[in-house]
């Protein structure tokens, strides 16, 4: 019986060990439509207080979710969400309203104090993924209370499509982000 040589057995290991080795994996954030004033404005303004932000179950995963079929959602195992999809909602929301009405001073749930707040803006994400139609879905439930008694000034659903302009999972984060953005305009209109 013959066996390779060390030298030969050296070289196909690795190859071995890379061919074993899990898929890469790419991870994406969600990202807001402009920054929220800073500088010495930063604490000026309407204050907002964003969160919490709750997600439904299908997405409280650090996973991307497609939906194949009506019925049929697919989890990407290699594209992940770089941080908790909750907490990237509730800050890309918090920077959205902030520059969509002109404060830097917004604060994310939770917060130690409701002094110098004027608005709470809690949501609840129903849907967000991405479709075999080439867009990005997001439905989602929101509320604000005035502070500090805490009243219910606002409440609303909303549902929204947006076109993917390519194929790909950073493409999806993208039109997700475009659905956050023309979310926080509809807060920001029922809040006026």
């Amino acid at each position: 019986m013959h066996f390779p040589a060390p030298s030969v057995f050296l070289l196909v290991l690795p190859l071995l060990a890379a061919s074993c080795a899990s898929p890469q994996k790419h991870f994406y954030m969600l990202t807001a439509e402009g920054p929220a004033p800073s500088g010495a404005g930063a604490g000026k303004g309407t204050g907002i207080g964003v969160g919490p932000v709750s997600v439904a179950g299908y997405l409280d995963r650090p996973n991307l979710v497609f939906q194949e079929t009506d019925n049929q959602l697919a989890i990407s195992e290699s594209n992940r969400w770089a941080g908790d999809l909750a907490e990237n909602i509730t800050r890309v929301t918090a920077a959205n309203l902030g520059h969509i009405l002109g404060t830097g001073n917004v604060r994310v749930y939770p917060w130690d104090s409701d002094t110098g707040l004027n608005y709470q803006v809690s949501l609840d994400i129903l849907h967000l993924h991405g479709g075999t139609d080439g867009n990005a879905v997001l439905d989602a439930s929101w509320r604000v209370y005035a502070l500090p008694s805490r009243q219910l000034a606002a409440s609303r659903s909303w549902s929204g499509t947006e076109p993917m302009r390519k194929d790909g999972y950073s493409e999806l984060a993208s039109a997700q982000s475009r659905l956050l953005a023309r979310l926080a305009r509809e807060i920001a209109a029922g809040m006026r």
